[in-house]
């Protein structure tokens, strides 16, 4: 179980490091659009395009990271009482099963969306990059998320040692 732990922290690099390479071009093309914008009149036409294919990827790709290292926004008005109780793993073990399951739904939408854009042949007004790509890609992510999280929710209940440093 520990090499299947440790296996998941070294593959969880990757998604960091696309999300990294996405807000890396995203950063450049901004540069390079606000210098043609104001200095020659010439902006980037396919800039709005392409900020929104790279701010997916960077949110999407992240997120079975951030939900498996439980790095996302949490409220902790109920800690205590769980602390005192000492049921804080059963109560993370439950959520992250019931959030992992919950995000079945939009996986299934999003892929019914995707193949709907497929079917259609959208694409971008300026690249004609097929948009269901990017669709896909969410679906993809999502599901990953969701294994994640079911993943996380069932080593709560059987090994909670293996998630006390997961960062």
């Amino acid at each position: 179980m520990k090499a299947l732990v440790a296996f998941g922290r070294k593959a969880s690099r990757a998604p960091v490091y696309l999300a990294c390479v996405a807000l890396f071009i995203l950063m450049v093309m901004t540069f390079c659009d606000v210098i043609l914008r104001s200095v020659f009149n010439a902006p980037i036409e396919a800039a709005t395009e392409l900020t929104r294919i790279l701010m997916a990827i960077m949110v999407f790709s992240v997120l079975p990271v951030v939900s498996g290292h439980g790095s996302h926004i949490s409220v902790d008005l109920t800690d205590p009482w769980f602390d005192h109780l000492r049921l804080y793993n059963i109560r993370d073990g439950l959520v992250s099963l019931a959030c992992g399951t919950m995000l079945w739904w939009p996986i299934q939408r999003v892929w019914v969306l995707a193949e709907r854009a497929r079917d259609y042949g959208d694409v971008t007004e300026y690249l004609g990059f097929p948009t269901f790509y990017v669709g896909w890609f969410i679906a993809a992510s999502t599901a990953v998320t969701a294994l994640v999280l079911i993943i996380t929710g069932v080593i709560y209940f059987v090994a909670p040692k293996l998630l006390e440093n997961r960062t």
